[in-house]
């Protein structure tokens, strides 16, 4: 028995990428008669699917659907703000209802489903990004949150489970920050356990979806008494975001101020809470040191340089798009450094170093490594995970 797993090579995921796609013209419409009959995929044809997502990464499942109908906006599109006027924010409440809103766009999706590994999930999404442009299809690396299905009729094992009649209580545990679902179904006390749990996990990924599973869900039971103070499923995300915001600071950033015995003022600033799911195509590490010429006594850029860097921060930013993103910044003795985390097969690094060029306050210094564990990001916060609470 082999105790340790080799990790696969680049070339070898590349390779079952590349062969996946290159396969799919011969696939898709087989596939798509499939979801217009409501039916599986041919077996010849879902075993060659298989085939190829197993060889992508062998945690990964799949499936096929219709794709969700798309309107021009959602809930968050929304202006909230306290002079908004009355008449304006009840058209734009009404237009999400509206059916003659919903806009053209493929009419089937194709899902991985990585479950809770993480790796899975770097290649799902290496393989999302890596889809060739089908007006018919879209392509999704993990499945989203379907509150729609959430008032459908579920088939476990030839039980027939109506989930418009499920609630969930749901226990938030601040030590772990993570939150405790129990999922409740009239049916559970005839049910045997596996499929009391597999309704319980299913209730929740559709839900939240399976990243926010992942990231939020700590522990999900199944109940057989319907709870004290239920809640709807729906209500799920709407808690999860409030943990988010409980965890973190001020539009998902933490900053941290102190003073080092030699070298005086510091200030950090730090992704929180950050985890493998919001970046998993991210695993090129970049240091960027920039220094700075007008300061304060603390030796904190002002007026000039501190304008300078904004707008170096807002190019960096547009340069990379989702490409890559900054997961922490730390000041000190007149210099800013910069932590990025890139997609290494995006090519934005050449353009990102560009933006660099020029910078009259100084030498500004850049090194790179891949680092797929995000190794050097643990290793910089680790001094605060106490202040973080992590």
């Amino acid at each position: 028995m082999a105790l340790f797993r080799r990790r696969r090579s680049t070339a070898d995921t590349t390779t079952a990428v590349t062969a996946f796609w290159d396969a799919w013209p011969e696939l898709r419409d087989a596939l798509a008669s499939a979801v217009e009959a409501g039916r599986a995929a041919p077996p010849d044809v879902g075993d060659r699917v298989t085939a190829l997502v197993e060889a992508v990464h062998g945690d990964l499942d799949w499936e096929i659907g219709r794709a969700p109908e798309q309107r021009p906006g959602t809930v968050e599109d929304i202006d909230l703000s306290p002079d908004v006027d009355p008449g304006k924010l009840l058209e734009q409440l009404a237009a999400l209802d509206d059916p003659s809103q919903l806009t053209g766009g493929p009419a089937y999706a194709f899902t991985l489903r990585p479950g809770i590994s993480d790796e899975a999930r770097v290649m799902s999404e290496r393989w999302s990004r890596s889809a060739p442009d089908d007006e018919q299809w879209v392509f999704r690396p993990a499945l989203p949150a379907d509150h729609g299905r959430l008032s459908s009729v579920l088939t476990l094992d030839d039980h027939e489970l109506d989930l418009s009649h499920t609630s969930v209580s749901l226990r938030v545990d601040q030590a772990s920050g993570k939150i405790e679902a129990g999922v409740y179904h009239p049916d559970n006390m005839f049910l045997p356990d596996e499929i009391r749990h597999k309704l319980a996990e299913h209730v929740t990924m559709l839900a939240l979806g399976e990243d926010d599973t992942v990231r939020w869900i700590g522990k999900v039971e199944a109940l057989e008494e319907r709870p004290l103070d239920p809640l709807p499923p729906t209500s799920m995300p709407a808690v999860a975001r409030q943990m988010a915001d409980m965890l973190g600071g001020v539009d998902g950033w933490v900053t941290l101020e102190g003073a080092h015995p030699l070298f005086g003022s510091v200030r950090i600033r730090l992704r929180h809470p950050l985890t493998r799911r919001d970046f998993p195509a991210f695993s090129l590490y970049v240091q960027v040191v920039v220094p700075f010429a007008t300061m304060d006594a603390d030796k904190r850029p002002v007026d000039a340089s501190e304008a300078a860097l904004a707008d170096l921060e807002s190019r960096l930013e547009e340069t990379l798009g989702d490409n890559g993103a900054l997961f922490a910044q730390k000041t000190e003795r007149g210099e800013r450094h910069y932590h990025y985390y890139l997609d290494p097969e995006s090519g934005v690094l050449p353009s990102f170093e560009e933006q660099l060029l020029g910078w009259p306050e100084g030498k500004v210094k850049l090194r790179s490594q891949l680092d797929p564990e995000w190794t050097w990001f643990e290793a910089f916060k680790r001094p605060y995970r106490r202040t973080l609470g992590s």
